[in-house]
């Protein structure tokens, strides 16, 4: 099917008029008129709010013109095991067991593959059998391929080790002391943070896989502190509940 027969069907399904959906989506009946006539096709932002509102993946949207599968266990994804954020929008990059608001269950390959052993294996599929097709799979998907670029995972745990000794060496008033970081996706953590100068900007790549945490403030108060990191930088802001109001305290060159 083609996205305006997609939208249509959608529509039909839910019992709307195009008003009524235009009303949902904050566009006009115009919009919803001409994609669901092939005149145009939503732009980004407006295929964002269909896969939300319906429930779809955007995939789906444009007539599932990629085959999907999970970057971190490899699993084929369909719309009801595609994971999502913490606002709702789908990740079409994971499976919902290997991400979940903002978070990936696994950092440690060998840990994905026991599990997989143990769950996977059947009378024609001996668990071994299924450790050496995950051993050879895995390394190939995007999610994995992070730990390669820093030399394994020993290194990998080595790096993470490290940034937690620059964050604590920062000695940032009211922030406590780091304990772990956590594999977090841009979209999640990239926050809006207004400048001196009255411009607000954001420091993050939507798409790209940061090492980060969120801490209490030693303070009273509803504040936390938020800590992102890779190889290029430290960011430490503070935020209230959702990520609202949020404040940049240092952004450091590595």
């Amino acid at each position: 099917m083609e996205t305006k027969d997609i939208i249509l069907e959608l529509r039909t399904k839910k019992g709307l008029s195009q008003d009524e959906l235009a009303q949902e989506l904050y566009v006009t009946r115009q919009a919803v008129s001409r994609w669901e006539t092939g005149e145009t096709i939503p732009n980004t932002e407006a295929l964002k709010l269909l896969s939300k509102f319906f429930d779809v993946s955007i995939n789906t949207l444009l007539g599932s013109p990629r085959q999907l599968i999970c970057q971190c266990c490899g699993m084929p994804l369909e719309d009801s095991v595609i994971s999502k954020e913490a606002d709702g929008i789908f990740n079409e990059e994971y499976c919902k067991w290997c991400y979940a608001d903002g978070e990936y269950t696994y950092d440690n390959m060998d840990d994905l593959i026991e599990y997989c052993a143990q769950h996977m294996a059947n009378d024609n599929f001996s668990s071994e059998q299924v450790r050496t097709y995950m051993q050879d799979m895995l390394p190939q998907l995007n999610y994995w391929k992070r730990y390669a670029q820093l030399g394994g995972e020993d290194n990998f745990n080595k790096f993470k080790v490290q940034i937690i000794d620059e964050f604590n060496a920062l000695h940032i008033e009211g922030m406590p002391k780091v304990e772990s970081l956590n594999a977090l996706v841009g979209n999640f953590v990239n926050l809006e943070f207004r400048l001196p100068n009255g411009q607000t900007a954001k420091f993050l790549d939507d798409q790209a896989t940061y090492l980060g945490n969120q801490l209490e403030c030693e303070f009273s108060g509803n504040r936390c502190f938020g800590i992102v990191a890779n190889m290029e930088f430290l960011l430490v802001c503070t935020y209230e509940e959702n990520g609202t109001n949020p404040e940049l305290v240092i952004y450091k060159k590595r």
